[in-house]
């Protein structure tokens, strides 16, 4: 019984095998794992622009600044108006200790102070809006907005993660079944950049184009010295 478990076994990975070498080499395309387009969440001008085309970026990095003086100010105002009420609150509680104002006198006050927490959180916020933060760490591939001009909706800013990359694939339908995730392959570059390196399969489509009788796959390749530029084409090896 083990002998014909061990052959079994055995005839399952010959088989596996000859599936994958039987594949053809199949051209890809390179392409950023991310693509963040920003914007701003609230209309305004810009301040700052901290970054150019090309320029590295992490992930928490400040990127622009809206002009936000009248935010800062009303900040302030509301810092004022806590701290304010937290020393006319200590007074208070003096007096109400002794019996010289009422208890509901000592709740009007803590209420006060705590609606001025309140105005404070939100003049906060609504400054915050005013600066922008990279999302991801990658490297800006446009850059439209300049200090001066007039931001919304309308993105202004584009950065692409390239650590990793995506490798996407478009597979003959009669290979379907072939390629699973998790499978290793060999990504081929040619000219600018030569080399090989490895790859993982991380996505595969379940659902076939009728019409060119194909399917797709995606392969993660790392990039942890960013030497690699998305956009190129190149041969893959399963």
């Amino acid at each position: 019984m083990k002998k014909w478990l061990i052959f079994l076994l055995a005839a399952v990975v010959i088989n596996g095998a000859a599936n994958a070498a039987d594949l053809p080499s199949l051209e890809g395309l390179i392409e950023p794992s991310e693509l963040v387009e920003f914007s701003s969440q609230i209309p305004g001008i810009l301040e700052i622009v901290s970054v150019e085309r090309g320029d590295l970026v992490k992930k928490g990095q400040i990127v622009a600044q809206l002009k936000s003086g009248v935010e800062s100010a009303a900040a302030r105002v509301a810092e004022a108006r806590v701290d304010f009420g937290k020393r006319k609150a200590l007074r208070n509680e003096e007096l109400y200790k002794k019996k010289l104002i009422s208890m509901h006198e000592k709740d009007q006050l803590e209420t006060e102070v705590r609606l001025a927490e309140l105005e404070l959180e939100e003049a906060r916020e609504q400054l915050a809006l005013r600066t922008i933060f990279s999302t991801i760490d990658g490297v800006v591939v446009e850059r439209s907005g300049a200090p001066g001009e007039y931001v919304g909706e309308e993105p202004f800013l584009t950065v692409a993660r390239i650590d990793p990359l995506n490798v996407e694939v478009v597979v003959p339908v009669e290979f379907f079944g072939r390629i699973r995730e998790g499978s290793k392959a060999k990504v081929i570059l040619g000219a600018p950049v030569q080399g090989q390196y490895k790859a993982r399969v991380v996505v595969v489509d379940q659902v076939i184009d009728a019409a060119s009788g194909t399917f797709g796959v995606r392969l993660q390749l790392p990039n942890p010295q960013q030497k690699l530029p998305a956009g190129l084409k190149c041969q893959v090896e399963f």
